[in-house]
């Protein structure tokens, strides 16, 4: 690679992956970390040979359908991709990649300790800690659901629910169920002696914990509702480390008021960042800041991918985790 091609980075990333780009290529960074205006992003697509957005920018057809656009590659950073307008990058012929498999680990991390923290009642327990509000050990204070030997549903049996399942079923001996038709490797299936649902129907009322691991499209958003949560038992628990979207928010806060289950642990919300304000009021739910690939071994293994993917597409070589 002689040239020097031109990348921006809309938000700011790894010290050691934003130093790793600036040897390589005539980059510009975000230093002050704002996320970029619609406005922005199409002055960046236009003037860019790549644009590397994050899983919180919005890359519509309007930016990438921009009549001066210069990028011919997206590298976004995150597994999911629904924040890029797939459709309108196939029409316009620009390349899109993410950063699979890395994350995989950190993100199931996350879904276990939504699980514990949920089913032990772990964020309420402090807060309670924090105000002063603990007068001592009773037998009947703060009681919550014992996580080994439970039964954990999951909707998805892609990387991520799979390591979640070897923690769960290795680390809790908890029982697996899942709901994936397009899921086919059944040897994997059977290290964990997780047995397919017939229906997502059928895993919700078997199950004592609900995790979401399916991607966000035009199929699973909304998928979770309230009459799909009214199937839930309810001792039950409902984990997202997904999307957001995936969870109609509104029925969930019905649900948890209602105590149609028993709880929620949440890591991505609807509208993120914003999240609703009704959720906020509840005792029974776990909320974190999506931060399912929070940790620095992660964050910049991520960015070195998107490097790596970049690197390829400017070498005339194809990109390993090319989407489009």
């Amino acid at each position: 690679m002689t040239q020097k091609f031109k990348v921006l980075v809309t938000r700011k990333w790894p010290s050691s992956v934003e130093n790793k780009l600036k040897d390589t290529f005539d980059v510009t960074l975000n230093e002050n970390d704002n996320p970029l205006s619609k406005a922005e992003l199409i002055e960046a697509i236009d003037n860019y040979d790549a644009l590397l957005p994050t899983v919180t920018d919005t890359i519509n057809d309007e930016i990438i359908s921009s009549k001066n656009r210069r990028s011919k590659i997206i590298g976004n950073f995150g597994v999911g991709f629904n924040n890029i307008d797939i459709e309108s990058a196939k029409k316009n012929g620009v390349v899109v990649t993410n950063t699979p498999e890395v994350l995989t680990d950190c993100t199931a991390d996350i879904a276990m300790l939504l699980i514990l923290g949920a089913g032990r009642r772990a964020s309420e327990g402090e807060f309670h800690v924090r105000k002063k509000e603990w007068t001592g050990w009773r037998p009947t204070h703060m009681m919550g659901t014992k996580i080994t030997d439970k039964v954990l549903g999951l909707i998805g049996m892609g990387r991520i629910a799979q390591a979640v399942a070897h923690k769960a079923h290795f680390g809790f001996n908890m029982r697996i169920v899942y709901y994936d038709p397009y899921f086919k490797n059944y040897e994997i299936a059977e290290k964990f002696n997780a047995q397919a649902c017939s229906s997502i129907d059928d895993l919700l009322k078997d199950s004592d914990f609900v995790s979401l691991h399916c991607p966000s499209t035009k199929e699973t958003k909304g998928l979770i509702n309230l009459e799909k949560i009214s199937k839930m038992k309810k001792t039950s628990y409902l984990i997202n480390t997904a999307r957001g979207d995936i969870v109609v928010e509104d029925d969930l806060v019905t649900a948890l008021e209602k105590k149609l289950i028993n709880g929620a642990g949440l890591d991505v919300y609807e509208e993120e960042p914003k999240v609703n304000s009704r959720l906020l009021e509840l005792k029974n739910v776990f909320l974190l800041p999506h931060l399912g690939s929070a940790t620095e071994e992660t964050r910049e293994a991520m960015g070195m991918r998107v490097f790596s993917n970049i690197s390829s597409f400017f070498d005339g070589k194809e990109p390993r985790d090319r989407v489009v």
